[in-house]
């Protein structure tokens, strides 16, 4: 078990068992949403920077770390952003801020619409702009496979550095011990879903209190990409973090942490 200096519990949401990190004193509350190979306690340094100012909670997303593993064909961003829904429930959170990396940002924009949250304020880290008609996500199957097979043999924080050179050394060997508890039919389907679902279909619906961040070195949200999210939803302002790519608060914290800070204070405000 890797240890946190947050709050471990289980929760029952959706029909399955969450586990849940929490941080902080704050009475605002904030539900962090990782990526797609990314269990709650590889936030836990977002989580605690955050915890400064917010009751922060950091859920094991379906498939991931200690929440239930469900059967095939049960990871969809409707699964997912009903998991949220039944969260905030479960969690008795208060319209939430929701901070998403990657995954997450998508799940957190779906939760938006799918659940009518229009007062649950979103900051969108980095989303997969991939689906049907666009260019593929940059990372393929085959090299979250091969990083799966490697976890699942025993990886090293050197082995993880060849994928994230410009990670800390704390966060490689953290992804080293905790990649193992992401299941392989997990990874895959929302691998797929990457291609299958329309990220566009929810962000041109959001409104109000959404801001999102971008790595400028992103592959996943690229200058262009950037440049179509700004024409299709002109309402969410789009900062950009330097020297980052999509990893953006692991490959730049300090420009990660003033974006964030940014962003909030940006969503407060509308």
């Amino acid at each position: 078990m890797t240890e946190t200096v947050g709050t471990s519990e289980h929760v029952h949401a959706n029909g399955l068992r969450h586990h849940v990190l929490s941080y902080g004193q704050g009475a605002a509350p904030l539900l962090i949403l990782p990526g797609i190979t990314s269990p709650a306690i590889t936030a836990e340094f977002i989580a605690c920077r955050l915890a400064e100012r917010y009751r922060v909670h950091v859920p094991d997303l379906r498939g991931r770390g200690s929440t239930d593993t469900p059967p095939a064909g049960h990871y969809t961003l409707e699964h997912y952003a009903d998991d949220v829904a039944g969260l905030v429930e479960a969690l008795e959170l208060r319209d939430p801020v929701l901070l998403g990396h990657s995954l997450g940002a998508r799940i957190a924009a779906a939760y938006r619409i799918r659940h009518g949250a229009g007062r649950s304020p979103l900051v969108l880290v980095d989303p997969p702009l991939s689906g049907p008609g666009r260019d593929p996500y940059p990372t393929s199957r085959a090299a979250f496979l091969a990083q799966l097979d490697e976890a699942a043999r025993g990886t090293t924080a050197d082995e993880v550095g060849k994928y994230y050179p410009k990670w800390p050394r704390r966060e490689l060997e953290l992804r080293a011990r905790v990649l193992s508890t992401c299941d392989r039919t997990a990874v895959v389907e929302t691998h797929e879903g990457f291609e299958r679902e329309d990220f566009f279909a929810y962000w041109q619906r959001l409104d109000g209190s959404v801001a999102l961040i971008r790595g400028a070195e992103s592959p996943v949200v690229s200058e262009s990409g950037a440049r179509e999210l700004a024409e299709s939803n002109p309402e969410v302002p789009i900062s950009t973090v330097a020297a980052a790519g999509h990893m953006v608060p692991w490959d730049n914290f300090d420009g990660f942490c003033a974006a964030v800070d940014h962003a909030l204070a940006v969503v407060d405000e509308r």
